[in-house]
């Protein structure tokens, strides 16, 4: 279970650098276009920097893993809503990445409960 963690926390954690170095400006457009508050959008740096750092130390493990899968489900409705019946060239399923990040995210979240 440890490795899972670990391993959820990295890859996420390479998103929320890309948004800490490249800014949020498209993903604040996404969230007011979607009628809610411009500020709202802050909250990626929650799911996709604070809570992986804490997955990777071991701290909070289920609420972190927890707010993972909420920005997964958050970043699937605003951002890849159009995507779910996709197939990419390769032949794998679009969205596999977001769905291997929500999944992972509630099993860690599940394991990490059942163990303590």
């Amino acid at each position: 279970m440890v490795l899972l963690r670990v391993t959820l926390a990295i890859l996420v954690l390479f998103h929320g650098w890309a948004k800490i170095m490249g800014g949020i400006g498209g993903i604040e457009a996404m969230v007011v276009k979607a009628g809610l508050p411009a500020f709202v959008a802050y909250g990626v740096f929650i799911g996709e920097v604070i809570a992986p750092l804490f997955l990777l130390v071991g701290l909070f493990v289920v609420p972190a893993a927890l707010v993972v899968a909420i920005n997964m489900v958050v970043a699937l409705v605003l951002v890849h809503g159009g995507h779910f019946l996709q197939i990419n060239k390769s032949g794998g399923w679009a969205l596999e990445l977001q769905a291997f990040f929500l999944i992972t995210a509630i099993v860690v979240a599940l394991g990490h409960s059942r163990n303590k």
